[in-house]
């Protein structure tokens, strides 16, 4: 197999520039047609911003980036080389190709690099996370009506998770949910945090702990999400924990992904025996485009994917606003009707009077 050259690579990766800086810079932000960040160490900020549109080589293209606090400059694939620390270009170009699916040239060992402390750091984060019964996190999930997590065993609580704003501010501690992002195998390859507010839930601000960016990633997240049940024929992926929890509070045995991000959503890896998939869609634009992203490339693979819209925002506010019953309700009406028998309980199939 011919090697790919450093341009092919450059414009494969500006093509999904958007996915590469949720991956590989994550603690940055999507403003208009750029991504902002602290730096080229992930730490949040505005310094440098990456071109998020235009062509994928060339003056303008997408991918390029720029810091304004040190000058540098560069292209998507220096980005993968300073985050995850490489210093021989078959190396950068290797975790490239393992970021687009692509295969390494004949004769390459497959050896997984990472940025150091990622993958690994989020594993060991989770492993001294507690479970959440009793906890800050249990209230919190509790005042967003998420009172059910009989089956759920994914989301955990720390104390006392570290937070640090960007790499010039002090380091913090707060309260955190930490949900682990695990692969198709089930192997954990980063985690989700939300800082928590020891003050508690208000209606301002949701539980969420009073700083900059509330939720961020660790890991590697690409295709993969965090889940709950476990899926073969039959799976819903929505963005956010809250989402896919919520509407297991009306359907506890349909399985789900959090992918985390509307990017995410769009890349999940879809179980090789998935016959139909549900879209819990948050309506926004970039809900919207997430919605068209999954469902054209579920079809084009032979699975029916079915969108399902939330009454307000999200399946979480209309979770609140309705109750399980009433959400559940809403997702019947959506559902195929070989679903409605296997996933709803008994009464609520008989009750077609709502």
């Amino acid at each position: 197999m011919a090697m790919q050259s450093t341009s092919d690579l450059a414009a494969d990766l500006a093509a999904h520039a958007e996915e590469v800086c949720r991956e590989y810079l994550s603690n940055g932000r999507r403003q208009g047609s750029y991504w902002l960040v602290g730096n080229l160490d992930n730490d949040p900020g505005r310094s440098l911003f990456v071109r998020l549109t235009g062509p994928t080589s060339g003056a303008g293209a997408a991918g390029r980036w720029s810091d304004a606090a040190t000058g540098q400059h560069g292209d998507l694939l220096d980005i993968i080389r300073e985050t995850c620390r490489l210093t021989d270009f078959a190396d950068v170009a290797d975790e490239a190709r393992r970021f687009l699916h692509l295969p390494r040239p004949e004769g390459r060992p497959t050896t997984e690099r990472a940025a150091p402390g990622s993958p690994d750091a989020a594993r060991r984060l989770f492993a001294i996370a507690r479970p959440i019964r009793g906890t800050l996190a249990e209230s919190y999930l509790a005042a967003r009506g998420i009172a059910d997590r009989s089956r759920t065993d994914c989301p955990r609580f720390h104390p006392t998770c570290y937070y640090r704003q960007d790499r010039h501010s002090p380091t913090e501690t707060w309260p955190a949910l930490i949900a682990a992002v695990t692969d198709p195998t089930g192997t954990i390859t980063g985690v989700h945090r939300t800082w928590l507010d020891p003050d508690g839930f208000t209606r301002a601000n949701l539980g969420k702990a009073p700083i900059d960016t509330p939720r961020r990633a660790m890991g590697r997240l690409r295709g993969g999400g965090a889940r709950f049940g476990v899926a073969t024929d039959i799976l819903a992926a929505g963005e956010g924990i809250e989402t896919v929890l919520s509407v297991r509070q009306a359907l506890p045995d349909l399985p789900t992904i959090a992918a985390l991000s509307a990017a995410h959503l769009a890349a999940i890896d879809l179980p090789p025996a998935l016959r139909r998939l549900y879209v819990l869609r948050d309506v926004d634009p970039a809900g919207d485009a997430a919605l068209k992203a999954l469902t054209d490339r579920s079809r084009s693979l032979g699975i029916d994917a079915i969108p399902l819209t939330p009454s307000r925002e999200d399946f979480n506010e209309d979770l609140m606003a309705f109750g399980a019953d009433g959400l559940r309700h809403h997702l019947r009406s959506h559902l195929a009707p070989e679903d409605v028998a296997r996933f709803l309980p008994i009464g609520v199939q008989r009750d077609r009077t709502g």
